[in-house]
């Protein structure tokens, strides 16, 4: 188990894309979410994961994460039907920090929001001038509001996973 202290912005630029390191595809679905609370499964490049994480509180929430087989992946993959993201996750190490670029794919092709992990809730950090506003708290970047949005559904017409919420 680790604590996940993370920070999420919009970009403000396309400057970033000559510092990228390394990028890789991933596909993400959620397999269940209640009150924030949320088990995903992910294929990141050849890896596959099984992860848990809490509500988020003050800022940070715990995280569970696990490989499991890829054919168990892909079948849990296939349980989220259209509910599956798809993105290519791109990596800028600046100011001692690993900033992670995801564009999303698809349904949310057109969308593009940076993230970066931190060791304290009040951990002191330097903006890029590639990145724009924070929108860590805001539940529109929240990836199932993102889908619902896109798609054209309120939350209340949603049916059977209408308590979905993730951060």
């Amino acid at each position: 188990m680790k604590i996940e202290i993370e920070r999420k912005f919009l970009l403000a630029s396309e400057r970033w894309r000559s510092l990228v390191e390394r990028s890789e595809h991933i596909r993400d679905g959620l397999l269940a979410s209640n009150d924030e609370r949320n088990v995903r499964v992910r294929i990141i490049g050849e890896r596959s994961t099984l992860t848990v994480k809490t509500r988020r509180i003050r800022g940070q929430r715990e995280e569970f994460e696990y490989d499991i087989p890829y054919d168990d992946a892909e079948r849990l993959l296939a349980l989220c039907g259209s509910d599956v993201i798809h993105k290519v996750r791109h990596y800028i190490v600046q100011a001692d920090l690993t900033w992670e670029v995801d564009e999303y794919e698809g349904l949310l092709k057109g969308i593009s929001l940076v993230e970066v992990e931190l060791d304290s809730v009040d951990q002191h950090i330097d903006i890029p001038d590639w990145i724009g506003h924070e929108v860590t708290a805001e539940p529109l970047y929240r990836k199932s509001n993102m889908l619902r949005d896109r798609r054209g559904i309120s939350k209340g017409d949603e049916q059977g996973s209408s308590s979905r919420a993730e951060s």
